[in-house]
């Protein structure tokens, strides 16, 4: 039996990309895809098993997104965040789909693609700076994950919308996915507080995660969808659960160290092992103007309600907004997965992914940065967070 040396990269590029991040501070899932555009240019390419790996990765990445988001703000400020949100997904959207289309020549599909992925705002990315800056339980931290979350709502449903193919299968998708999300938000609370399952070191909880999402896998392939939006909508049910008690906020954290040892970084790596870099130098031009409408659609959908808004922070708010990374990515492997992209526009898309990801946030934390931690929302000037 000839021994297989692609799980030994990849976990040296698991481990040696946790050390580099913490290292240099930058976000791990950064490191993990350009370490994985170097394995695929040195010939490295991504196994059968790694690619279902990576598909379960990006739903997974989906589902803790919206488990992260505080439902009580976003009934409070619902006006504020909608509408932020909104547009913070759709100016991005229409302005990149019409350039790609109209200008730049790319089918109707791709510039779908196009203008889904360059339109999200990470959810990671914004997290993990707000958690580092101290904000993640302030006013404005609240307030700018539940954006986030109205942004990424968007993309969800122009991936599950745009581009199905509605038959028989879609309606048991649909009908499934609605089944699936009911149950968890009435038996998960007896899942993760039962006395039997609770505490187990066989992890039975997790498990029971991960069943829910590959049912949502499983059937969203059979119906030629996505499980993107109800993966998010679950997250977002399930996390009223994580929220109430001790043990089920502990379910939380084990779910994210599995995520982030293991699963996610094989999502981030086989995205990169698929980015050609010699494809971006080639269309540059292209890329650099992809990432220059990027940025510019996400200031004129985000900086005028943000200075409304949030006055005092509207550069670091509209800085953080214009990051991408998970769902610019998810978008973009799910439109080569399906076709809709050729290798040159996927490496175009994911460049601009991570170029959005990196250079807004070093501009935030470097000359926009809050200086109190106990920063509160102003709304018309006035505070009432």
């Amino acid at each position: 039996m000839k021994a297989d040396i692609v799980p030994l990269v990849v976990g040296a590029i698991v481990f040696l990309s946790s050390l580099v991040s913490l290292k240099l501070g930058i976000s791990v899932a950064i490191i993990e895809i350009l370490f994985g555009a170097v394995a695929g240019h040195l010939g490295f390419k991504a196994e059968d098993w790694m690619i279902y790996i990576a598909n379960f990765g990006g739903i997974f990445l989906t589902f803790l997104a919206g488990t992260e988001i505080d439902t009580a703000l976003m009934r409070e400020k619902f006006k504020e965040t909608f509408l932020l949100g909104t547009l913070s997904f759709l100016v991005p959207f229409v302005v990149v789909f019409l350039y790609t289309y109209h200008v730049a020549g790319w089918s109707y599909k791709a510039a779908l693609i196009a203008g889904t992925a360059l339109s999200t705002t990470s959810l990671a990315v914004v997290y993990s700076v707000l958690v580092e800056t101290g904000l993640a339980g302030s006013g404005i931290g609240k307030f700018l994950m539940a954006a986030t979350f109205v942004t990424d709502i968007g993309t969800a449903l122009a991936l599950s919308v745009l581009f199905v193919k509605p038959t028989l299968y879609t309606l048991i998708f649909i009908s499934v996915s609605l089944n699936v999300l009911y149950f968890a938000d009435k038996v998960s609370h007896v899942i993760f507080s039962h006395k039997m399952l609770k505490g187990k070191v066989i992890e039975p909880e997790i498990k029971y995660v991960f069943f829910l999402l590959l049912i949502l896998m499983y059937f969203a392939a059979l119906g030629q969808g996505h499980a993107v939006l109800p993966a998010f909508v679950l997250g977002l049910f399930m996390a009223k659960h994580f929220h109430k008690e001790a043990q089920s906020q502990v379910v939380r954290n084990r779910l994210k160290t599995v995520a982030y040892a293991f699963v996610t970084p094989i999502f981030f790596i086989v995205g990169g092992m698929r980015v050609s870099a010699p494809l971006i130098l080639a269309s540059f031009g292209l890329f650099a103007i992809l990432f220059g409408l990027k940025i510019a659609s996400k200031f004129a959908g985000v900086y005028f309600l943000a200075k409304k808004y949030v006055p005092a922070r509207s550069m670091y708010s509209t800085l953080l907004m214009s990051t991408g990374l998970t769902f610019g990515t998810i978008s973009s492997v799910f439109g080569l997965n399906m076709g809709y992209i050729n290798i040159s526009q996927y490496s175009l898309l994911v460049g601009v992914v991570i170029a959005s990801a990196v250079l807004p946030t070093f501009i935030a934390q470097k000359w926009f940065r809050p200086v109190h931690s106990e920063d509160i929302i102003e709304t018309n000037g006035q505070g009432n967070a």
